[in-house]
């Protein structure tokens, strides 16, 4: 059977999987639609986690970014793995221990201030949004490729897939169905992963191929004789700083993630969170430690098969023909002789005031003739080496559990923080379970539309979109929960000043110069990387303004002293 019609029927049998989770695990009530009835055993919120965690970008994009970037783009590796052992070891156990529905709860009753509950509201909408269009682009890159189907088409299938489920079920719903997404997700990673390995080195296991063959040595020399700089060598994409800055965003990023945060609430108890941590950092090491080795497999992979062939050879090889229809993959013969030539440099010019290619436009400074965008190069990884159409069709379905995944965790997020936080706790503190419930339902919907929209015109690829997400995150709600958890001194207006400045300056700096011409003004220092100088901006005014105005009430003081108890990791249900 081809590649196509074996994706269909793996597609449809995970589809179909995981509407009938969300159907057996429908809810009525608020606690299990918000945080699925806090009855979910820890090995299952560890497989949940790790799905909810590993994004499109992780499955999709960051092999490809360490493809392309080398030894440069294992920042990538190390801030997000980096940053979720800060979470669990730091945060997680005391956040449920608070024993609230969501990071805005947290911050409204800690910093015992509506004001305080409305900002973290939008930093948490806000966060989300911006996570959650990466995660839509990429399943319409799925679909375009493997079910050949227009981007669009499959972006809008994968919202209603994601709205049923997530509408139906909820949290609870959503937490079995990752459980099942990451089961799908890392089988797809692992098979072409072992496969290819074996056949490239000889050595079965990825990590131990990469490790102790000459895959790299190898691959060094190909780039150096074809113009670029070896593979390994550092400090080419970014300068020290920034690597320094960007890694540590992700980290301090990851550790704000309120999609992330919220699954530490849907445990029993504390000893549970702590338990679910450990298994999620498990199972998220499967696939982090496996993707350095990918990366160098692709990279080998397509600079063997492309560079130095003929146009007309090239393009009758079938993956290449159908991936050339996406517009991920393009080329042009600048020099007229008939033959690919992959060198360092852009192979098209940019679209005025965007990031993307313009096909129509070739880069005449650059000798490069193949446009590869980031986004494809695991996705393609299994047809370039050659394997079965079944284990092609596999590493789809796990794209889009991955991208599924996580996208229905962040509408979770956006639901719960205009149903919860905006709704019940501020506009109607009467309502009734049923109209918490239909308004979280309608805010799904809501923003899965919405979501939807921008995931038809992405403003940037999939992890770099990501890595924005991360550096609003950690210059918003990090030091809100870090110093809410730690320093019972924090007083609101600190917070909430902390907060605004943080959230402002990193928004601001990140859109002027992405997308209006703004210079790097800030040393240079790259937007992906900015967040954490938004994160030292909130601290530092949060510590200030909270030491020049009246510390909190004793009650909140005591609140904080008591989340930090250790006999309290016995408590079932600390409110």
């Amino acid at each position: 059977m081809s590649v196509e019609l074996w994706t269909w029927i793996v597609v449809l049998l995970t589809f179909g999987l995981y509407i009938g989770i969300g159907i057996w695990a429908r809810v009525r009530e608020t606690e299990g639609f918000y945080v699925a009835g806090r009855g979910v055993p820890p090995i299952a919120n560890g497989m949940a986690t790790a799905a909810d965690w590993m994004s499109a970008a992780s499955f999709i994009s960051m092999a490809g970014l360490i493809s392309t970037l080398g030894y440069d783009g294992t920042i990538y590796l190390m801030g997000w793995t980096g940053g979720y052992v800060l979470l669990a070891l730091l945060l997680a156990p005391y956040l449920r221990k608070f024993g609230k529905f969501t990071v805005p709860d947290f911050v409204g009753d800690r910093y015992y201030s509506q004001t305080a509950r409305v900002v973290a509201v939008v930093a948490a909408v806000f966060v989300s949004f911006v996570y959650v269009i990466p995660q839509l682009v990429g399943v319409g890159t799925v679909f375009a490729r493997y079910l050949q189907v227009p981007n669009t088409t499959g972006l809008w299938i994968g919202v209603a897939v994601t709205a049923m489920f997530a509408v139906i079920g909820g949290m609870k719903g959503i937490t079995w169905t990752q459980a099942a997404q990451y089961t799908v997700l890392i089988i797809a990673y692992l098979i072409p992963a072992f496969a290819i390995a074996s056949i490239l080195t000889g050595n079965p296991i990825p990590q131990l191929a990469l490790t102790f063959s000459d895959i790299t040595e190898r691959l060094n020399k190909i780039q150096v004789d074809l113009g670029f700089t070896q593979y390994t060598q550092p400090f080419q994409s970014f300068d020290m700083l920034n690597i320094l800055l960007i890694t540590a965003c992700l980290m301090f990023g990851t550790a704000g993630l309120p999609h992330v945060i919220i699954r530490f609430y849907t445990v029993p108890t504390v000893k549970d969170a702590r338990a679910s941590a450990g298994w999620a950092l498990l199972f998220i090491a499967l696939l982090y430690t496996t993707a350095p080795a990918v990366s160098v497999f692709a990279r080998y992979n397509l600079i063997e098969t492309l560079n130095g062939k003929s146009l007309k050879e090239v393009r009758e090889i079938n993956w290449v023909a159908k991936w050339e229809k996406t517009k991920l993959l393009q080329f042009v013969d600048k020099d007229g002789d008939g033959k690919i030539t992959v060198a360092p440099g852009r192979a098209f010019n940019l679209i005025p005031g965007t990031n993307r290619p313009d096909f129509n436009s070739p880069n005449e400074k650059s000798k490069n003739e193949v446009f590869i965008n980031n986004d494809i190069i695991v996705l393609s990884t299994p047809e370039v080496a050659k394997l079965a159409p079944i284990i092609i069709a596999l590493v789809a379905a796990g794209g889009l559990a991955a991208a599924l995944s996580t996208a229905s965790g962040l509408l979770i997020v956006i639901s719960s923080a205009l149903s919860h936080d905006l709704y019940y706790r501020i506009i109607n503190p009467k309502a009734t379970e049923g109209q918490r419930l239909l308004i979280a339902r309608v805010g799904i919907l809501l923003a899965v539309l919405v979501a939807g929209y921008f995931g038809q015109n992405p403003p940037g690829f999939i992890a770099q979109l990501v890595a924005f997400a991360f550096g609003l995150a950690a210059s918003s709600f990090f030091p809100a929960i870090l110093l809410g958890v730690f320093d019972k001194r924090t007083t609101r207006e600190g917070a909430i000043a902390g907060m605004v400045v943080g959230l402002v300056f990193t928004a601001t700096y990140i859109i002027g110069t992405s997308y209006f011409g703004m210079p790097r003004w800030f040393f240079n220092v790259s937007p992906e990387g900015i967040g954490t100088v938004g994160m030292v901006l909130n601290f530092l005014i949060t510590y200030f303004v909270s030491r020049m105005t009246p510390e909190p009430p004793k009650d909140v003081q005591e609140l904080v002293e008591s989340v930090r108890i250790p006999r309290g990791a016995k408590d079932a249900h600390y409110h």
